[in-house]
C-alpha cells in the first residue's frame, strides 16, 4: 500500500468511528506509531480538522463533511454476498434497514460498477424461509435500545409453559443461536439476567427510563461466566 493510499484509508477508518487510538491505526495499517502520527499531521495539514485527545485518541471534528467514501468492486460484491445471509435470518427490521443501505451504496457507484453488481445479484439466491421458521420483527429497536441505555416493556409467550407475560426488561446485548436473534436482558419480573428468544416476542414498547445495569455489563464476562458454570 503506497502513501497516499494509505492515508486516504486512514482518514476513512476516522470516519468510522467516534475515537481511534494511534495503536489501532497502526495495527490496522502495520505501520509504526511514528508513521500514524506523520500520516496525521499530513491530513490535518490538508485541512482535515482532527482532533486529539491525551491517552484517548483521534477524532474528526463534529460538522466537518467528508467527500463520499467509494467503494472497490471487491467491498460491492461482499455487501451483495452479504445480503443474502441478512436475508437467511429472517429478521425483517433489519432485512428493510439492510436494503436501505445497500440502495444508498449503488447510488455511488460508478456505472460499471453497478452493471456488475446487477450480474452478481442475478447469480446468487437465497433460499426463503418456510412458514414455520422462526421470524421477529424488533431487532433495530432492540439495538438501539442497547445503545441508548434503554428499557422495554415486552410482551412474551413462553413456549414450554405456554404463557404469555407482560415484563420490563433492560436491553443487555444479543447473539445469534442456529436460527433466531436471542436478547440478554436484565428481567425485573424474575430480578435476574434472562434470555429472550426475539420470535417470542409478541409486543414491545419503548420506556423513557435508563438502564444503569447496562452501562456496566461486559458481554464476553457474561459468557465467560455462562462457560464456568457449565463446567
Amino acid at each position: 500500500m503506497n502513501r497516499l493510499t494509505r492515508i486516504t484509508a486512514i482518514l476513512v477508518k476516522l470516519q468510522s468511528k467516534r475515537v481511534i487510538t494511534a495503536k489501532e491505526i497502526a495495527s490496522s495499517f502495520d505501520i509504526s506509531l511514528r508513521t500514524v502520527y506523520r500520516d496525521i499531521k499530513t491530513l490535518q495539514e490538508s485541512g482535515v480538522p482532527i482532533g486529539s485527545e491525551a491517552g484517548t485518541g483521534y477524532f474528526i471534528v463534529d460538522g466537518y463533511s467528508l467527500p463520499p467514501v467509494s467503494f472497490t468492486e471487491e467491498e460491492a460484491n461482499a455487501l451483495v454476498t452479504a445480503e443474502r445471509f441478512v436475508h437467511q435470518n429472517a429478521e425483517s427490521s433489519i432485512i428493510k434497514n439492510y436494503a436501505s443501505v445497500l440502495t444508498k451504496i449503488k447510488s455511488v457507484l460508478k456505472n460499471g460498477q453497478k452493471e456488475k453488481v446487477e450480474l452478481l445479484e442475478s447469480r446468487i439466491i437465497h433460499h426463503h424461509k418456510n412458514e414455520t421458521s422462526p421470524t421477529s420483527k424488533f431487532l433495530s429497536i432492540i439495538q438501539k435500545s442497547i445503545t441508548s441505555f434503554g428499557l422495554l416493556d415486552i410482551t412474551y409467550h413462553t413456549i414450554y409453559s405456554d404463557k404469555v407475560t407482560k415484563r420490563d426488561v433492560e436491553p443487555l446485548g444479543l447473539y445469534f443461536n442456529d436460527d433466531c436473534w436471542i436478547l440478554i436482558a436484565f428481567c425485573h419480573h424474575r430480578d435476574e439476567i434472562r434470555n429472550f428468544r426475539l420470535d417470542r416476542i409478541l409486543e414491545l414498547k419503548t420506556l423513557s427510563s435508563t438502564s444503569e445495569k447496562a452501562k456496566s455489563f461486559s458481554l464476553q464476562d457474561y459468557f465467560n461466566t455462562q462457560l464456568e458454570n457449565c463446567s
